[in-house]
């Protein structure tokens, strides 16, 4: 079925901070703590699926964030840990994914649905060249997924069915899933292998898109 629209999250769908989980396993090894930055990657990930990210963060939740992810590689949190991979990891830099060039190639118009503060639409200008045509992003819209009604407003300016509409993003529980319980049809892009069982339509390149477009 042809798609008349497409949108996309954000945080680690289109940006991501290639440098996050180098700086943690850069401190984890001072500690003595040869943790595979792959496994490394795998555990922060189900964990961002469980614990649910403000718009804006802060030093606080990160500790806590990073306590719940030393818990559940093996090592017990302490203070001063924490305080390093802080330290480590604080005012880090988005950089968008390699294979998001493909989005100049995408014909129909492109919007965005995503968690994120109030700098979204400035951020998205600052590492794309593509136009746009919709940006909600959840502190300017005072409604966060998973909840439905944040994919409702954009569903509502619509003028086709929602199985006209796809969206590509990196979580089930944020994304696909809320998706796909208003019929907007939903691609889980996955890029780590992070979720070998999910049976619903997946990527692990946006180039991958092509499939679904063409």
């Amino acid at each position: 079925m042809p798609y008349k629209y497409i949108f996309f999250d954000v945080a680690n769908t289109l940006l991501q901070k290639p440098q996050l989980f180098i700086k943690i396993h850069k401190v984890l090894v001072e500690y003595g703590y040869e943790v595979e930055i792959h496994y490394l990657k795998r555990i922060h990930k189900l964990l961002s699926e469980t614990i649910a990210f403000p718009d804006k963060t802060s030093k606080e939740f990160y500790h806590h964030f990073n306590a719940e992810l030393l818990y559940a590689i093996g090592i017990l949190p302490n203070s001063e840990l924490l305080e390093d991979i802080f330290a480590a990891c604080t005012y880090m830099e988005w950089q968008p994914f390699d294979d998001t060039d493909y989005l100049n190639q995408i014909t129909i118009p492109t919007g965005i649905i995503s968690n994120w503060d109030t700098s979204l639409e400035s951020k998205l200008k600052s590492y794309f060249t593509c136009d746009f045509f919709e940006i909600y992003g959840s502190q300017k819209e005072g409604v966060k997924k998973p909840a439905l009604d944040f994919y409702k407003r954009a569903i509502k300016k619509l003028d086709c069915p929602t199985n006209q509409i796809l969206y590509v993003g990196d979580s089930i529980k944020l994304d696909t899933q809320p998706a796909r319980k208003l019929g907007i049809e939903a691609i889980l892009i996955d890029r780590e292998n992070v979720f070998p069982y999910y049976k619903e339509p997946k990527i692990n390149s946006l180039h991958q898109l092509s499939t679904f477009l063409d």
